[in-house]
């Protein structure tokens, strides 16, 4: 008997170079993690991260994005090192993937498909399927004749020379007929969710707003004592989730919703509207944040500036600063290493933010349950003083 044949069923991980281009005005510190941000959401998509490139631009190339010089030098990375795609930080124009598809010869991502593509990775109801599904066609729509000529390309020989203007027409028909399909499908979904929302009338509604991957869902399940999905991965949470709370015979709804990221794509807000209602219609926001990352501020006015574009700036919010464990180590090590940059203490921080935001601000450790028994009691306080107000009757 001859030995037996063992076969790589894998699938090798895509490789991917990415594209950031800067105005001079940006600090190459930004750039850098704005760069971490890019890799991190391409690991989370599935991909590997294999190069870098950067340039420093008055505004993009309006037909390349990146001036000439640099396209060859990432042409000649990719065929050197025969990576898979191209992943830009910022929204390309169909006409700008066309020509820097032709050039390069290989995958172009923008940074509003990356996002939709790990989105559709995530959602796991029908309604989140339906929303990003939607997003995904109105992304699509413009670049069709990009798609067929990407087709052309790539596959060469009779019958692939390009198709003629009725086809292309014909296809945008389709998508067109399927986003009005499922805008009519999420018109339901939003009859649904105004109906349930409705049912919970008479009941407090706390909802956790933030950056994504702050640590939300975490805390959720603290609170709760339930189970709902959390991963160290960007938008680990798609679907809203809502779970009944009852502190000291206090009820109260608690709603985990999407995380928020700088230069979320816009189609995406859109066809989120009805989880997004989950913050629009909240009595009070929590909003969490990373205080260990190096950019946190920035990340707080990411997260005010989306919650005036979906108007729900004007909500009484809980500010909660959470990972301080992470916080304190890395303060720990800036003391030891001479002349490195310390951070505030954590009581700096609470003084400074308690300040400006003229109300108590919290630092916790979800994962390592500090400060939880703090967080309690100020939730509690904060939805008695809404619950007595709003329903006397209801005591």
């Amino acid at each position: 008997m001859g030995k037996k044949k063992y076969y790589e069923t894998a699938k090798p991980r895509e490789t991917a170079v990415l594209v950031a281009v800067p105005g001079y005005r940006q600090t190459d510190e930004q750039t850098n993690e704005y760069l971490d941000e890019l890799a991190f959401l391409t690991e989370t998509a599935g991909a590997e991260t294999v190069k870098r490139f950067i340039q420093k631009l008055d505004k993009p190339d309006r037909a390349t994005f990146v001036g000439s010089g640099k396209l060859e030098e990432i042409k000649a990375f990719i065929q050197e090192h025969a990576t898979d795609m191209v992943i830009f930080d910022d929204d390309l124009s169909p006409s700008q993937v066309r020509n820097i598809e032709r050039e390069l010869q290989v995958k172009i991502v923008d940074r509003s498909l990356l996002i939709l593509d790990i989105f559709a990775l995530r959602a796991k109801t029908a309604q989140a399927h339906a929303q990003v599904e939607m997003a995904q066609y109105q992304y699509l729509l413009p670049r069709l004749t990009n798609l067929w000529t990407h087709l052309s390309k790539q596959k060469g020989g009779i019958g692939m020379k390009g198709p003629g203007e009725t086809e292309i027409e014909t296809d945008r028909r389709i998508v067109r007929d399927k986003i009005s399909l499922l805008r009519e499908r999420l018109k339901k979904f939003e009859k649904q969710n105004f109906e349930q929302r409705k049912a919970r009338a008479g009941v407090v509604r706390v909802a956790l707003v933030g950056y994504t991957n702050v640590g939300k869902s975490t805390i959720m399940n603290l609170l709760s004592k339930s189970e709902v999905f959390a991963e160290n991965k960007l938008f680990a949470t798609v679907d809203a989730t809502v779970r009944k709370v009852v502190f000291e015979n206090v009820p109260f709804l608690l709603s985990d919703t999407v995380g928020f990221i700088r230069k979320l794509p816009t189609k995406l807000i859109e066809s989120f509207k009805s989880t997004l209602d989950e913050i629009r219609e909240a009595d009070l926001l929590m909003h969490v944040v990373d205080v260990s990352h190096p950019s946190f501020e920035d990340h707080i006015a990411v997260v005010n500036e989306t919650l005036k574009d979906i108007n729900a700036a004007d909500k009484p919010v809980l500010l909660v600063f959470n990972k301080i464990d992470q916080y304190l180590e890395q303060r720990e090590q800036e003391l030891k290493d001479e002349g490195a940059d310390v951070r505030p203490s954590i009581d700096d921080l609470k003084a400074t933010y308690m300040a400006k935001e003229h109300a108590p601000a919290l630092f916790i450790s979800a994962t390592n349950k500090l400060n939880i028994e703090e967080l309690r009691e100020e939730l509690l306080r904060r939805v008695s003083e809404i619950h007595y107000e709003r329903y006397p009757n209801n005591v």
